[in-house]
């Protein structure tokens, strides 16, 4: 990565200070005094995964970069509108649910202009599969959404960040036999939670 690429979107160079604050730390300090240029430094922390998750969805680099930029604008103008606790979920959400209205807004266009036998099928099971691997996923932040905060924060920072107990328990404040117990727990009452909702989909 070129020196300066991840704030190409943005135009915010955050300092080394900035750059060493949690995400949490620099929601906070957007919640306190409302400047767009801390949302700015987190878009900025996940562009690059951004761009790679609407290059998996929309099969085109052009496409990805303009739905990234899209993306960072919808976020600048809704985040005030959610209580957002973990970014780097929320904003995978509303990145894949862009996504995915960029697919089907497509799919009409080509429906409408050139039909082809055969060409609507192939998009349709390549649609449901992005559809289940989605629901897949809604799921799983729904169940992590029914978790209590400790069991939800930790189990988010240990599969979804790599963080390691020790960094767990420094960054939360959490003792490590309360992180153990706190992600046991919270993987056990995950599953639960997934398998419910599987069965009352049926």
């Amino acid at each position: 990565m070129e020196k300066g690429e991840e704030h190409y979107l943005t135009g915010v160079n955050p300092s080394e200070q900035h750059q060493n604050l949690s995400d949490q730390e620099l929601l906070q300090r957007y919640k306190t005094d409302g400047n767009g240029d801390w949302i700015g430094i987190l878009f900025d922390r996940y562009a690059i995964l951004l761009l790679g998750l609407c290059m998996k969805y929309l099969k085109n680099e052009e496409d990805a970069r303009d739905s990234v930029q899209q993306i960072f604008l919808k976020v600048l103008s809704d985040i005030h509108k959610h209580d957002v606790v973990y970014f780097k979920a929320w904003i995978y959400q509303v990145a894949r649910n862009h996504c995915l209205m960029q697919l089907r807004h497509h799919k009409e266009l080509e429906l409408k202009e050139d039909y082809m036998p055969g060409t609507a099928q192939q998009e349709d099971v390549s649609t449901e599969v992005y559809v289940q691997k989605d629901t897949m996923l809604e799921n799983m932040e729904r169940a992590l959404g029914e978790l209590n905060k400790e069991q939800s924060l930790c189990v988010r920072m240990f599969y979804l960040d790599k963080k390691s107990y020790q960094e767990i328990t420094e960054q939360t404040g959490y003792s490590l036999l309360q992180v153990k117990s706190y992600i046991q727990n919270g993987k056990r009452n995950l599953k639960i939670l997934l398998e419910k909702y599987s069965k009352n989909k049926r």
